[in-house]
């Protein structure tokens, strides 16, 4: 799983991005065509799965962007809104499925059963 971390900047109607850790940078005239251009290189450097992505403003022309590729949840989904928090460890815990529940059929109750009818 890799987590890349991006500090956004904008400035002369340019925006710019460098990673926290690392050597990733991208520059573009607006805030979309830079996540898109971000994932892309963030996907270069590690494609072991699906994608997520959030960008958060921090300032209007400063913000955050994090691109988090792998971790389970594999639908290879590029979206953007929440944050998804990497654990301290390093190491995300597998996501447990919960016991599979036993469905009981329900028996359909016809109109007879309650006395009326709805054409009636």
């Amino acid at each position: 799983m890799g987590v890349f971390t991006f500090v956004c900047r904008s400035s002369g109607g340019e925006w710019t991005a460098k990673q926290v850790s690392g050597d990733l940078e991208a520059s573009a005239a607006s805030p979309f065509e830079l996540q898109r251009k971000l994932v892309q290189s963030a996907v270069a450097s590690d494609s072991s799965g699906g994608v997520q992505s959030s960008f958060s403003l921090v300032t209007p022309s400063s913000a955050v962007f994090q691109v988090i590729i792998g971790g389970g949840g594999g639908s290879g989904y590029i979206g953007g809104g929440a944050a998804a928090a990497a654990p301290a460890g390093g190491a995300a815990p597998a996501a447990e499925a919960p016991p599979a529940e036993e469905k009981k059929e329900e028996k359909e109750e016809s109109d007879d059963d309650m006395g009326f009818s709805l054409f009636d």
